[in-house]
């Protein structure tokens, strides 16, 4: 049965391709084949040129396992398995788009694409964020001299739509931060009413595309206005989606028009299997095996550790009453049996977990995503430092979260606690330290969790620590068995900014059943050269 080709542009670590790929029809057999990704980032392309090798094989070789689970380096894979390499590389492009003249090898090769995969292809992607993010636009208005027509990354959709000409796919996915919705250029139009306007092929030349906004099934279908798209429509929510994070980003899919004629008003929909009950923090976290904080500054190890915890308790249980909000006594009894269990403890749990671990509450389709039989301990998995000082604070926001069940603001911390930071008691950092409460899905996973860990705090208090990046990796759904490469600060810039991979797969299994949705009815003669579009959706 004929795959469709899949083009992934600014593709991080993967995050979207790990879910095309990942689509079966009923009888296992996968109709989506990434036969080509571009990241600019060295690291990140590297945890992508790695995924693009293993995808290679019907499942990862047994010396990849040797590897992840710990049990040696990792092995030269163009010596073990030169042709499946090879193909890796060819897939997975180390380019910066918009820089490197296309004409020297980018455009060939999606002529080459296009041909080869008879019309039947899929482009996925979303430019870089960082200028429409609410968090980037605040950093730059902040620097001397900026001036937002001149910041190249308003613009990199641009080649997002010319790659689309070029391309020409029967359908597209692509994905940006909510800020896309309010960012505008120099107090001009919103940047969001250009893009979907050049995207539906509003222009003099390319194709025109039908855009579709995703939906649960048990909302229905999103009407869009008569007189088009209205841009808060294409705003999705993962956690609504089995996602156990919240997790909201722009998603924008766009059907070619002849094939969206083929299929019809009434199958021309992107809705998805909504979830009653979000996932939450503990169903993915919940069981996994218990690690302690590093400290950072200072000596570092079990006992030194032990000590700075302790120190850490006293803290809260010495401060003045009154100052701990409206648990005040039974957080500090709470304390102090947590005070009694660390300095009872034989042995201290390590910084590197040991183990698997997944919630019996996890739900099913998220459990079977995750977990990989053949591991017996997570990659990625070893804490960061922390100074001693912020321990304290960590403690007190994780106790105050189990008790009242959300993340303690700025002004619910004692004075004693109090970091000294000018900005602390403005309001404008109020979740300065943030936990991410058990029952609820986290807070949005994003890049900044590489810098200090301050928002991305593990609900459990007795670890004391910030998430380590397989934490984040299953909040944003990676499977267990995705390694990412680089430095631990570059593999947690990797997966904050990715695309959840099991929403991903739930877009590229919607848009599966769309393109199947002409059931080969159509017949309609070639266009210039083109399979007819019966043909494209009975491929599906």
């Amino acid at each position: 049965m004929h795959k469709y080709s899949v083009v992934d542009i600014f593709a991080g670590p993967g995050g979207l391709a790990e879910g095309f790929s990942r689509v079966q029809h009923p009888d296992g057999s996968r109709p989506f084949r990434v036969v080509l990704s571009i990241e600019k980032d060295p690291t990140a392309h590297a945890t992508l040129r790695l995924r693009s090798f293993l995808r290679q094989f019907e499942s990862p070789p047994d010396e990849y396992y040797d590897f992840i689970n710990g049990n040696c380096d990792e092995p030269n894979w163009s010596e073990l398995y030169p042709p499946e390499w090879d193909k890796g590389v060819e897939e997975a492009w180390l380019m910066e788009l918009g820089q490197e003249d296309p004409s020297l090898r980018l455009d060939n090769r999606l002529d080459e694409i296009r041909a080869e995969g008879q019309d039947r292809v899929i482009l996925i992607g979303g430019p870089p964020c960082q200028a429409y993010s609410l968090v980037g636009r605040a950093r730059n208005a902040g620097k001397a001299g900026y001036v937002p027509s001149e910041d190249g990354r308003h613009f990199l959709y641009q080649e997002y739509i010319r790659i689309l000409d070029r391309l020409r796919p029967v359908a597209f996915v692509m994905e940006n931060v909510k800020g896309l919705l309010s960012s505008s250029v120099d107090g001009r139009a919103r940047i969001v009413e250009q893009v979907l306007s050049d995207l539906s092929g509003d222009r003099s030349e390319g194709e025109k595309y039908r855009l579709l906004a995703i939906a649960s099934k048990a909302t229905g279908q999103i009407e869009l206005d008569a007189e088009g798209p209205d841009a808060r429509d294409f705003l999705v929510r993962a956690e609504e989606f089995g996602i156990p994070q919240a997790r909201h980003r722009v998603i924008i899919v766009g059907v070619r028009e002849d094939v969206a004629e083929a299929i019809g008003p009434d199958l021309l929909s992107v809705r998805m299997e909504g979830v009653e009950k979000p996932a939450a923090v503990r169903d993915v976290l919940g069981s996994m095996p218990p690690m302690r904080s590093g400290l950072s500054k200072s000596s570092d190890g079990p006992t030194e550790w032990r000590s700075a915890l302790l120190t850490a308790i006293d803290a809260i249980t010495s401060v003045g009453r009154g100052k701990l909000g409206a648990h005040d006594d039974l957080l500090r009894e709470k304390a102090k049996f947590y005070r009694a269990n660390v300095a009872g403890l034989n042995t201290l749990p390590p910084r590197r977990g040991e183990g698997i671990g997944i919630a019996s509450e996890c739900p099913a389709e998220l459990r079977e995503w995750l977990i990989d039989p053949k591991l017996v301990t997570l990659p990625n998995n070893e804490t960061r430092g922390h100074m001693p000082g912020d321990l304290a604070r960590y403690f007190f926001a994780s106790l105050s979260a189990e008790l009242s069940g959300k993340s303690p603001t700025a002004g619910m911390f004692p004075q004693e606690l109090a970091p000294s930071h000018k900005s602390w008691a403005s309001g404008k950092f109020a979740d300065r330290f943030r936990v991410q409460v058990w029952d609820n899905p986290s807070t949005t996973i994003t890049c900044h969790i590489s810098k200090d860990g301050h928002y991305f705090i593990h609900p459990d208090p007795l670890q004391c620590r910030s998430l380590t990046v397989r934490e984040a990796a299953r909040l944003q759904t990676f499977p267990d068995n995705y390694f990412f490469m680089g430095t631990r600060t570059a593999q947690y810039i990797q997966v904050g900014n990715a695309v959840p991979p099991l929403l991903a797969r739930k877009i590229g299994d919607t848009l599966l059943t769309m393109l199947r949705g002409a059931g080969g009815e159509v017949t309609e003669a070639p266009k210039d050269g083109k399979p007819k579009t019966a043909d494209l959706v009975d491929a599906a």
